[in-house]
């Protein structure tokens, strides 16, 4: 790492060619077009110097990123961030912020909406946002119209408040539409012809072909299969889609929505015991599946595991060609077979569409599982318990903490708002090509699939590995020019440098989500587009949305969000639940404000209201929605997560439970007594770390590091394959509360400590 503390005034040529500018001539003019620039800058302002070197493109992105490094942390060597706030590395011009979404209708409403105090969408964001707080009534009726939404019945209004057992109000009541509908049709505004490309993709194996589908063939692929559905299911069916988020499976997840059935989401990464809850909990009909998911050459089974899952009846598509690679069940179909079962139809390619009302359930996804906390406070009262009742009370603490994953109800309104977001803050907008790889199992597949097509821009697939330079290839080929990422593909990409020498500078943003940000990873990120912005982006499945974000309209700094996002009233609770000042730097857990349209109003396996508002304080007469994270808010106002106020982890962009981590890694080992599992974030930031704490049985020994592998072992076999162990640490006993709570904030705490000790060494 490069020596941070020097000034941007005393880098010498000896200092770039030590970064990585190696040849002494190079390295002599780049110090020398260094030295112009900062001379141009006005004054001393770390922020001006660096905004002068990125709008003169001093830095290029092939540049080795030792240079990159040395120029940044020179400006802002001497920085407080204490008292300044987070340094800035991006800055929107005025010219650009009018030609943005949210600035076009703030240039158009702004005079009406804000009178006399508004100035420009850069001076008058802020005002605006809080204004969309204080009146979603107004802000929505303006949205709606920019996007691709058309109601086959329009909403009475758009926000009734008046039944109070909603504490989230009924939003646009009356309306009936067909959201994958809204998708799929030409549109004036934004604008969507038949003859645009509504999907490109490429396939890993083949890097010299783009695929590229038109809008009016893509919707008759969709419509295709949605006659199809009609001939196997019956309507109202929950169906599963488990596979990677390839052509088909957005076709497919489109066509379920667009014939009135209920999509399932599951991440083609799960186990077949989270795969077989999955669809228990949603009592699904029928999944779509592959026989195997080919990455890098190789083929991994996908199929067998479904199989394993005890699946219901399984329509399989062949990775590869038209045959499936494996004998199938009787009642399982290949995908010719099922879109056979259309063949007599007079128009196999045209579908009338299901409305429905706009609260029907479209979409069940997954979120974290339940910690049956409930349950270990009854401990407390066993004594006084008859024996019945004491065998009563441990079968469910087990039955807790084996406890399924909550289930969240998307429907028709939630499509709107994940686009809402999109469009106000990522600003995708028509003629944009919009690429994040995901699954359509984890909450950011439908928010890419419904913002893209709602948005009028075109969709990038990319049929392989994020990780490999094939990626990269296929994201500078296909033109995309919004990119979003989560932090560890940045990492992996950044370690390897697989992207080394390709061209990237099409991209006009970036996205980040799913984790905490590294500051030097999104360094490199920006740098590879001559320092375009990454927009931050933090919310939940629950939402369908962020609730804090970047925006285009305002400053970036790395890591960071800055601001919450349009219509979202957010509020940071002291440790007696007191809402600080909303302009005060502080640290505590977020509220939210229950009126959030595209919200959650149900869970099919849990109690709604007790996980979302029971317990939550009073803010401006109404109860504040739990989101459980803790966040800071810094001086300029800028958000940092914190982790979460629960003991929810987060792990690689997947968020699980202390408990159910605890559950496998108990069953691991004979000389285990009790495990209790912690995240830590690194010290230099980056993705959470997964630590086990162990307390083992008397007269056992243990070694941490074949502990480690064992539990590691376990938890990929029975939970995730992607989440790994980082460190084990075997202790004598846990802290714990008067009433037998383990004390997990306090092991998170040590754990931080050591961390930071070790840093320093």
């Amino acid at each position: 790492m490069m020596e941070r503390k020097k000034s941007i005034t005393e880098v010498g040529v000896d200092d770039i060619i030590k970064a990585g500018l190696s040849v002494e001539e190079e390295a002599k003019e780049f110090y020398r077009i260094l030295k112009e620039t900062i001379g141009e800058a006005k004054g001393s302002d770390p922020r001006e110097v660096w905004r002068k070197v990125v709008d003169n493109r001093v830095l290029k992105p092939w540049h080795p990123h030792g240079v990159h490094q040395l120029v940044y942390y020179s400006v802002y060597s001497h920085w407080d961030s204490s008292t300044k706030g987070p340094p800035l590395y991006w800055f929107p011009s005025l010219h650009e912020s009018r030609r943005s979404n949210l600035g076009r209708i703030m240039e158009v409403h702004g005079p009406k909406l804000l009178g006399t105090e508004y100035k420009d969408p850069i001076k008058s964001f802020s005002l605006f946002q809080k204004f969309s707080v204080e009146h979603p009534e107004a802000y929505w009726s303006i949205v709606l119209k920019e996007l691709s939404v058309v109601f086959h019945e329009p909403p009475k209004c758009i926000l009734d408040t008046t039944d109070k057992s909603k504490p989230g109000g009924t939003w646009l009541p009356g309306s009936v539409l067909n959201i994958a509908e809204c998708c799929l049709q030409p549109a004036s505004h934004p604008s969507k012809k038949d003859d645009d490309v509504a999907i490109v993709w490429r396939d890993e194996m083949d890097e010299s072909v783009l695929h590229h589908l038109k809008l009016k063939e893509f919707r008759e692929q969709v419509m295709l299969v949605a006659n199809a559905l009609d001939t196997t299911f019956t309507k109202g069916d929950a169906i599963a889609i488990d596979m990677p988020m390839t052509v088909n499976a957005v076709i497919i997840y489109l066509a379920i929505v667009l014939a009135g059935f209920v999509v399932v989401s599951i991440a083609d990464s799960f186990a077949a015991k989270e795969i077989a809850t999955r669809l228990r909990v949603s009592n699904a009909k029928g999944i779509f599946t592959q026989d195997f998911i080919l990455r890098g050459g190789r083929k991994f089974p996908l199929y067998s595991r479904v199989v394993e899952a005890n699946s219901c009846k399984a329509i399989v598509i062949p990775v590869i060609g038209n045959d499936v690679g494996l004998q199938l069940r009787n009642q399982d179909q290949t995908w010719i077979e099922f879109l056979s079962s259309v063949n007599h139809l007079p128009r196999p390619n045209f579908y009338s569409p299901v409305y429905q009302p706009v609260d029907s359930l479209t979409n069940i996804l997954f979120s974290s599982g339940t910690t049956g906390r409930e349950m270990f406070d009854m401990l407390i009262f066993l004594p006084v318990f008859p024996l019945p009742y004491y065998q009563l009370i441990i079968k469910l603490i087990y039955w807790s903490k084996s406890g399924d994953p909550k289930a969240i109800g998307w429907t028709h309104l939630s499509p709107i708002r994940c686009s809402e977001d999109a469009w106000a803050h990522v600003d995708i907008q028509n003629g944009n090509v919009y690429c994040w790889p995901t699954n359509l199992g984890w909450v950011m597949g439908p928010i890419l699939l419904y913002s893209t097509f709602l948005c009028g821009a075109t969709l990038a697939l990319f049929h392989g590995s994020p990780l490999s330079r094939g990626f990269g290839k296929f994201v500078q080929d296909a033109g995309v020019t919004v990119l979003g990422t989560v932090p560890s593909i940045v990492k992996a990409w950044k370690s390897t440098n697989c992207m080394e020498g390709l061209d990237w500078t099409k991209l006009k943003s970036f996205c980040s989500t799913g984790e905490a940000s590294n500051v030097d990873d999104d360094l490199w990120l920006s740098s590879r587009a001559y320092y375009k912005p990454i927009i931050e982006c933090c919310g939940g499945t629950e939402l369908a949305s962020s609730y804090i974000q970047g925006c285009p309209l305002q400053p970036q700094a790395f890591g960071a969000f800055s601001t919450a996002s349009m219509t979202a009233g957010i509020v940071i609770l002291d440790e007696n639940g007191v809402s600080y000042p909303d302009d005060m730097p502080c640290v505590g857990e977020v509220g939210l404000s229950p009126l959030y349209l595209g919200a959650s109003d149900r869970l099919l396996n849990a109690d709604h209201n007790k996980v979302y508002f029971k317990g939550m304080p009073m803010y401006k007469g109404m109860q504040l929605r739990r989101h459980g994270d803790i966040i800071k808010r810094t001086v300029g106002g800028y958000f940092v997560v914190q982790g979460r106020a629960d003991d929810t982890m987060n792990l690689g962009g997947i968020k699980t439970s202390s408990v159910e981590i605890e559950r496998v890694c108990d069953r691991a080992e004979e000389s285990i007594m009790e495990t209790a599992a912690i995240s830590v974030a690194p010290v230099d930031g980056g993705p959470e770390l997964l630590v086990i704490f162990v307390v083992l049985k008397k007269g056992f020994d243990g070694e941490p590091d074949k502990l480690k592998m064992k539990f590691s072992k376990a938890i990929q076999n029975n939970l995730n394959p992607l989440f790994k162990v980082s460190f084990v640490k075997i202790v004598p006993e846990f802290p714990r509360t008067a009433s037998n709570k383990l004390l997990r904030r306090v092991l998170r705490d040590q754990m931080k400590h050591e961390l930071l000790v070790r840093s320093k060494i």
